[in-house]
């Protein structure tokens, strides 16, 4: 009810002119606004155990992969039918089990899935055969934990335990590769500590949805090589903007927009910036939703993904994956 009187207003609005006998061209507004189209719930994965808890989820040709506790789940983007379960990296003779997936990256042919156990699985994507591993499971070696991770424009970007992000280069990564890499660079998120953190790369920077330090915390890719040897040492920190009342725990980008998932005030909230303004640190939404149509609150959303004009986010309240769809209105206000 609550929409169809949204949507009625929006009209009323459109009709609304003054009189006059002059002819004017109107001014067109553009306006945006989100509405439920479907759910992905548990009982939807065959064989599964009956729960649904996405510690991270990404979409990538046309599929959905979905962190889900000690398995990734593989489903139809677009149908959202369940296609496949995966529980395990295998390579020839080799299998590990899946444990603690907190974060998945999907890039250039490759899906990277990192486990808070200390290691990360490169895959093959269309085959879900194991390419190598990095890290061998122990804190103490390559990484203190996985708690998020970023594959693209060459670089693979991982998460920490405190405020530690390390960079590598993907072509460090081949079938032969020894499982301890080193790291070319590392970053400084500020603060941190166990929390599970969401990035994305956008026009040459990476974009960390920083939920301990208030704020989006940006590196440029350029700097990143040019300061790398010395960040071993003192790591790289990044260009922010305090957002006093803000917690982000998610950020993910389309061709157009900048989808966030965000805490304000004990608040849960999806927001929708255009994407150059983001970027430009300009944190005015078009989209600032916290329900939909005054139903459905979003209880507790931890991340997101974006396919085309559907948002997807992961809704751990409810053990659901919750789709949206971002709808468009054109007004034409006569002068």
């Amino acid at each position: 009810m609550k929409k169809k009187l949204f949507i009625a207003i929006l009209f009323v609005f459109a009709s609304c002119s003054k009189d006059s006998d002059a002819v004017y061209e109107p001014t067109n507004y553009q306006y945006y606004y989100l509405t439920s189209e479907n759910t992905i719930k548990p009982n939807q994965i065959i064989g599964g155990k009956g729960t649904l808890e996405a510690n991270a989820i990404t979409i990538a040709n046309n599929k959905l992969y979905i962190c889900n506790g000690d398995v990734l789940e593989i489903f139809d983007a677009t149908t959202l039918s369940y296609l496949s379960t995966l529980k395990s990296y295998t390579k020839g003779t080799t299998t590990i089990p899946f444990t603690k997936l907190s974060s998945i990256s999907i890039d250039n042919g490759r899906i990277y899935l990192g486990s808070i156990d200390s290691r990360i699985f490169v895959l093959d994507e269309n085959k879900l055969s194991g390419i190598n591993t990095i890290g061998n499971g122990q804190w103490w070696q390559t990484f203190v934990h996985v708690f998020g991770l970023k594959a693209k424009d060459g670089f693979l970007f991982v998460k920490e335990k405190n405020n530690s992000v390390k960079v590598f280069q993907t072509a460090q990564i081949s079938e032969t590769s020894n499982w301890n890499l080193a790291p070319i660079a590392k970053l400084n998120t500020l603060k941190g500590g166990t929390e599970i953190y969401s990035m994305d790369i956008a026009n040459g920077n990476l974009i960390v949805a920083g939920q301990n330090a208030n704020g989006f915390l940006h590196y440029n890719l350029k700097d990143i090589e040019k300061n790398a040897t010395s960040s071993l040492t003192v790591p790289i920190l990044p260009n922010t903007k305090t957002l006093t009342d803000n917690l982000p725990s998610s950020v993910v980008f389309s061709d157009e927009w900048a989808m966030t998932t965000e805490n304000i005030k004990g608040t849960n909230y999806i927001r929708l910036y255009p994407k150059n303004v983001f970027l430009d640190q300009n944190y005015t939404p078009i989209i600032n939703n916290s329900d939909i149509m005054g139903e459905n609150t979003f209880k507790s959303i931890t991340n997101g993904a974006v396919l085309k004009d559907r948002i997807f986010v992961a809704d751990n309240a409810n053990q659901a994956i919750r789709v949206l769809k971002l709808n468009k209105v054109t007004i034409a206000e006569q002068k």
